[in-house]
């Protein structure tokens, strides 16, 4: 399905132009418009799911063989030294566009940390309470 009110949708069905890098029947991968860094993708399904939690499996799989495809394609035209797969859920995850998506952002040694997070103390206690909630919700 396709929302008419969805810019990604749009873009990825192309009805808004894009610098396309990749596509088939079921995704488009375009360069970032607002780039975390230069060479930033952005890979697109043409199937509208508002997150992750809404795609189904076959998507998800295909989506993350051409995650790799295309990860080692920027690594390799760029010759950068590594590369963040990023896919968020939900706005307090920093998803800004309810369309699932996934972005593959180069990375060079030395330059600018853009997923990073503070690495706290665990309390063994706290964890095996927190390990029992995930697993009975599995």
């Amino acid at each position: 399905m396709i929302m008419d009110d969805c810019i990604f949708c749009k873009i990825a069905n192309g009805q808004i132009g894009s610098e396309t890098v990749y596509e088939d029947e079921r995704f488009r991968a375009i360069l970032d418009l607002s780039p975390a860094v230069k060479g930033h993708v952005l890979i697109l399904p043409k199937e509208h799911f508002d997150d992750l939690f809404e795609a189904d499996d076959e998507t998800l799989g295909e989506a993350l063989k051409l995650a790799k495809k295309l990860g080692a394609a920027v690594k390799k035209a760029l010759d950068c030294d590594g590369i963040n797969i990023v896919q968020n859920n939900g706005e307090a995850a920093g998803q800004t566009v309810h369309h699932l998506h996934f972005h593959i952002i180069p990375r060079y040694n030395g330059g600018e940390k853009i997923v990073t997070w503070p690495q706290l103390k665990s309390d063994p206690k706290e964890q095996a309470v927190i390990a029992a909630r995930i697993i009975e919700n599995i």
